[in-house]
């Protein structure tokens, strides 16, 4: 067997060796960092002291001794099953809609639906401008004009409305990566299949869509969902930025948030690691079920 792996090395050495930068960076970045946070979730650690060994308490602590936790979890899955179909879906219907377009306004439109993921962190500002809470806000000024309110509403402080708000938002920059995967992948198409598919008797573009480009761009439907499961359940920033860390009542709470409260304020790296445990986990399973089912479409 050892033989084997030296004769394959040496057989595509080239190969690895175009590898190995991305494999070191891959190793030391994403690899190491994932093992040396499952065994921290086992110990307590304040970057002081040496980690200390105490076995399953920091995931029983979780779920049962902190409840900002439970609400970051319900909010992170709630915001996760909320903007993660309506993101996917909305990027592939964009992408499929502009596909047809001539090259120069394919591009143009790309750019501009592309556009708010790549200027969504410089615009956080205009964001708390439109949902400022006093009669100032855009939009409890416009509100108030129209005599559909009396007084302003706290929009980024009511904690039955911060969540609501940063799904809103978080829809407005959701065409990103798997957008352009998407619209790249539907170039690749070959566009023999579906004069063949005229031929079989497909009628309409629904009938194609669901006959040949969906079978047709499996590769870049699981890409662009793994991506998406990444960003759902990943939320931070934009509950930072708008919400305040912590935002009222802990309503815009996430998981990442609670994490980055354990690990980078209050130094307890244990058990934000054993947090950052249940995250991979949530996204490993997600990720599994969803590419099972899109394998189905494409079977």
């Amino acid at each position: 067997m050892i033989k084997g792996i030296v004769r394959g090395f040496t057989k595509n050495k080239e190969s690895y060796l175009l590898m190995a930068p991305y494999m070191a960076f891959f190793l030391v970045f994403t690899l190491f960092p994932v093992i040396l946070s499952v065994i921290l979730g086992f110990t307590y650690y304040n970057m002081i002291d040496p980690p200390r060994f105490i076995g399953w308490y920091n995931y029983v602590r979780l779920f049962l001794d902190d409840d900002i936790f439970l609400i970051a979890l319900k909010n992170t899955l709630f915001f996760a099953f909320v903007t993660g179909p309506i993101s996917y879906f909305l990027s592939f219907f964009v992408a499929w809609m502009i596909n047809d377009l001539p090259r120069t306004l394919r591009s143009i439109t790309t750019s501009l639906f592309y556009l708010p993921t790549v200027v969504g962190a410089s615009v956080y500002p205009m964001w708390r401008l439109i949902f400022s809470p006093d009669e100032y806000g855009y939009l409890n000024g416009l509100l108030i004009r129209w005599g559909l309110v009396r007084e302003p509403v706290a929009w980024l402080v009511d904690p039955n409305k911060i969540l609501i708000i940063l799904i809103i938002v978080q829809l407005w920059m959701s065409l990103g990566i798997s957008f352009l995967a998407f619209v790249a992948g539907l170039q690749t198409i070959d566009k023999n299949l579906y004069e063949a598919g005229v031929m079989d008797g497909i009628k309409n573009r629904f009938q194609e869509l669901w006959y040949i480009t969906l079978p047709s761009m499996i590769p870049q439907l699981v890409f662009g969902a793994v991506m998406q499961i990444v960003v759902s359940f990943s939320v931070a920033d934009i509950s930072i930025q708008l919400a305040g860390f912590p935002s009222t009542e802990y309503a815009g709470e996430t998981l990442v948030t609670h994490i980055m409260d354990y690990g980078t304020i209050r130094y307890e790296m244990g058990y934000a690691s054993a947090m950052a445990v249940v995250v991979f986990l949530m996204m490993v399973f997600t990720n599994r079920i969803v590419s099972k089912l899109l394998h189905k479409v494409g079977a």
